[in-house]
This record gives structure tokens, C-alpha cells and sequence, in this order.
């Protein structure tokens, strides 16, 4: 048996039962550690000397052992790659199947995801190599919860320029994303959470689960209804101020003021959701509402629309009275975010890599707003929402097809969308589809929109036979 493989340096837990012999008591360890599942199918075992060294075992007895679990069809010896686990003959031995993979729809048009395809793999290379090669010895091992000095230093000038962010790197902290942030605040705030309605159910539920209290905020065409905080008796209020998720509109202009005027005299914190502020079309870019109020506000961003959501990297601009608790809170979690993604980021947005990739994408994303916008005009519907962001809102006409008849229409064309109803827990006065055209590739998204355009004909043929 050809068992002196080269890449014989491989560790094997056994418990060994040896009362009726060495060998017995090995085949039963390893018959038992397959047919389990423990070692799956396909797996290289030790060679049969490291075994025994292991083991303190005899060669031959591991050598025999062998040989009657691959006469058995346990095992199997390949010529040159040692001996591997087969398939088990017993397959009722074998534990439960897993859960069905979740099937994915054939067209994606659901809100909060950016087109991952567009992920910049030669800027991030650069970017990871360039920060490997200098990166100082500390950063491959614990380090500081508020994330590396090197990412916070440049995300303090890249928000201070693009978003007019009030940012020193020591109010920053960096997180696995906003809802690690949010989660992080509602930990050391506690109390009551005023949250936009319609919103993220996620976010929602999210706070809840950390023990605080969410109070629904309503709001209107002109944003969050800021104006009724006086009466909610809330602690904080969770906002997205540029482009509110997902009716669309920018918080109004007197909403701020009573935002900022609650806060000032509540002592209240505001928490900004910055989610898509990158991506500005047919209006000027909405100024942060952190740099007005820095010490009212915590800003978070993330770069989950820009970048893609499997990069993990968020941050939070913190009034200077929680920077600490919150570092303290995150330390206790999961101390902190990977060093070498921190790092890579770091250099990508103080080489400009990242201004570069936002502005390509931006034009990406505007070009299929204005398709999605030119192959919705001949329905009766509202689009709103679309200056800015990566999802449209259509709102439905009073007589039309409900939602109802959009989701069963969509799901006969394998497409998947949002609906407004399932983002509020408010009484839902109105009904509408939420577009989201940012996470197809390119090649995928003008099949999307035929299957969007057939999805809302059938729904309005849905709707007529309805009122026959």
C-alpha cells in the first residue's frame, strides 16, 4: 500500500478502545469516525507510520487496520495519494441529509444589495499586497476595538471631504458592518429607540434583541416626521437623512432643525444611516448630518453598497462621551474587526483607488436607474426615490393591482422584489414595489427588466379579472 504520500503530515483524533486488541480497537475508531461522518468522504488519513507515531502503535498493527477497513469498502488506497475515506456501505449510518440549499430567483431585483460582480479585484489586490508588505508586526495580532489607526486616519479625511464629516481618528471606530454598530450603540445606550417606519425590519428586531425599546417613527414625503420626537420619550432615533430607506425622499430641511433642536435639548442621540451616500444623481449631495452636530450624531457607514457586503468593514463617527464605552462594548464582543481588510482599505481610499471605483459605479448605477425609468413609463405607477441610491419605489394607484397581485405575478417570472408593506409595522396606507437595481451584474439586469415589465402586466391583468 503506497501510504508514504507526500503530504503525510496530517492530524487524526482517535479514542482508542483497546480491550479487545490494539488493531480491534483502531478499526473500531475508525470505522466509527466514518460511518458517523466525522470523516467525510474523499478525506487522506495519516500515512501509516505517522498513525502509529501518533498512536504509539506498532506500524503493522495500523498497516493491518488499514487494509481491513479498504477490504471492507471504508477505505481506499490511491497511487500516490495515500489512503482516503470511501463511501460508507451503510447509508442509513450516515447522519441527516442537511437543509435544501434556499433556491435563488432567476431575476434579483430586491432592495439593499450592490452588484458584487463589480467588486474591484485588481485595486484590492494592489491594495493587499502594498499593505502585507508594510504592514507592522502588531497588526497580525490582537489590536485596539476601535480598528487599526492606519484605516480610521484615512476614513477621518475621506468623510471629512466627501461627506463633511466632523471626524478625528479617535472617535472612530471600525465594525463588521452597520448592524454591528447599531447593535454596539443600542448595548450602551439601552432605553428606548425611536426607528423610522417604514424601515429594516432587521434593524428593528436587532435592537430588540439587545433588550432596548422600539418605538415606530412614521414617516412622509419630507422624511422622518422628526417633528412628533417631543412626545416619544426616546433615548435615540435611528434616521437615514440623505435618502430615506425605502421611500427615497432627503429629510426636509425643517425636519432636521427639529431633529438637531430634540437633540440639543433632549440630550438624545441621533444615529445616521449613511448607507447609500456615495450615489447622487439628479440632485446635490446631502451633507452629512454628523458635521452639524457632532456631538448629538453618530454617523455610520459601511462599505457594503460600494465595495460588496462580504468585505465586513463598517465604521461609526462617535460623540467623544461614548468613544470609550463603545470601544469597551466591542472589546467584550468580539474585540475587533481583521486587521489585513483594514489595512487593504486603507490604502485603497489614501491611493484614491476607492474614489475611483465609487464614480465608476455611479455611473453604472445611473445608467440602469434611467433604464429601469424608461421601461416603467408606460405603467401607472409612481416612481420615487430615484435622485439617489440603488432601489426605486413604485408606488401602486389606488384601484390597481395590489401587491398581491405583483408578488403572485412575480413569482410566475422567477423574479424577487420588495414589497412596502413588509418594511413598516405601522398601519400601511399605501402600497408600492421596492426596485432595487443595484445587485444584478451587468449581463443578468435587461433580463431583469423584462421580467419586471411582464411581472407588473401580469399583475394588472390580475387585477382587472378581479374586479370582473
Amino acid at each position: 500500500m503506497a501510504d508514504e504520500w507526500p503530504n503525510s503530515g496530517i492530524d487524526l483524533h482517535l479514542e482508542l478502545d483497546v480491550a479487545e486488541g490494539l488493531r480491534t480497537g483502531l478499526e473500531r475508531a475508525l470505522r466509527e469516525a466514518v460511518r458517523s461522518g466525522r470523516l467525510a468522504t474523499g478525506t487522506r488519513l495519516p500515512a501509516t507510520r505517522r498513525l502509529a507515531e501518533d498512536l504509539g502503535l506498532a506500524r503493522g498493527t495500523v498497516r493491518a487496520a488499514y487494509d481491513q477497513l479498504i477490504a471492507e469498502g471504508y477505505l481506499a488506497a490511491r497511487q500516490g495519494s495515500g489512503t482516503v475515506v470511501a463511501l460508507p456501505p451503510q447509508a442509513a449510518s450516515m447522519p441527516s441529509a442537511a437543509p435544501a440549499a434556499v433556491e435563488q430567483p432567476r431575476h434579483d431585483l430586491r432592495p439593499g444589495g450592490a452588484d458584487a460582480s463589480a467588486f474591484p479585484v485588481a485595486a484590492w489586490l494592489e491594495s493587499s499586497r502594498r499593505a502585507l508588505r508594510s504592514a507592522p508586526a502588531d497588526a497580525f495580532g490582537y489590536g485596539d476595538p476601535r480598528g487599526r489607526p492606519e484605516l480610521r486616519a484615512a476614513l477621518a479625511g475621506y468623510l471629512g471631504r466627501a461627506r463633511g464629516v466632523s471626524a478625528h481618528p479617535d472617535s472612530i471606530v471600525i465594525t463588521n458592518g452597520y448592524l454591528h454598530g447599531l447593535t454596539l450603540l443600542a448595548t450602551v445606550i439601552g432605553g428606548t429607540f425611536a426607528m423610522e417606519d417604514p424601515g429594516v425590519p432587521t434593524h428593528r428586531e436587532a435592537v430588540r434583541r439587545i433588550g432596548a425599546r422600539v418605538i415606530p417613527l412614521p414617516v412622509d414625503d419630507l422624511g422622518a416626521r422628526t417633528d412628533l420626537l417631543t412626545g416619544l420619550d426616546a433615548d435615540a432615533v435611528e434616521v437615514t437623512p440623505a435618502h430615506q430607506y425605502p421611500t427615497g425622499p432627503p429629510l426636509h430641511p425643517d425636519r432636521r432643525r427639529a431633529l438637531l433642536d430634540w437633540a440639543g435639548l433632549s440630550g438624545g442621540l441621533i444615529v445616521e444611516n449613511d448607507y447609500d451616500a456615495e450615489f447622487r444623481y439628479d440632485r446635490k449631495p446631502v451633507g452629512a448630518l454628523q458635521g452639524v452636530a457632532p456631538d448629538h450624531v453618530a454617523y455610520l457607514g459601511t462599505t457594503s453598497k460600494t465595495l460588496g457586503a462580504a468585505l465586513r468593514i463598517g465604521w461609526m463617527v462617535l460623540p467623544p462621551r461614548l468613544v470609550a464605552p463603545v470601544a469597551d462594548a466591542r472589546l467584550h464582543a468580539d474585540h475587533h474587526t481583521e486587521h489585513l481588510g483594514q489595512l487593504a482599505l486603507a490604502d485603497l481610499i489614501n491611493r484614491h483607488g476607492y474614489d475611483r471605483h465609487i464614480r465608476t459605479s455611479r455611473q453604472r448605477y445611473l445608467r440602469r436607474r434611467d433604464q429601469l425609468r424608461r421601461r416603467l413609463a408606460g405603467f401607472p405607477i409612481a416612481l420615487t426615490g430615484i435622485a439617489a441610491g440603488l432601489h426605486a419605489l413604485a408606488l401602486l394607484p389606488p384601484g390597481g393591482p395590489s401587491e398581491s397581485d405583483v408578488r403572485t405575478a412575480a413569482q410566475a417570472h422567477g423574479l424577487a422584489l420588495g414589497y412596502l408593506s413588509e418594511r413598516t409595522e405601522l398601519p400601511c396606507t399605501r402600497q408600492g414595489v421596492i426596485i432595487g437595481y443595484g445587485r444584478p451584474p451587468d449581463h443578468a439586469y435587461a433580463s431583469a427588466l423584462d421580467a419586471l415589465t411582464a411581472t407588473f402586466a401580469g399583475a394588472q391583468q390580475l387585477a382587472k379579472h378581479v374586479k370582473r
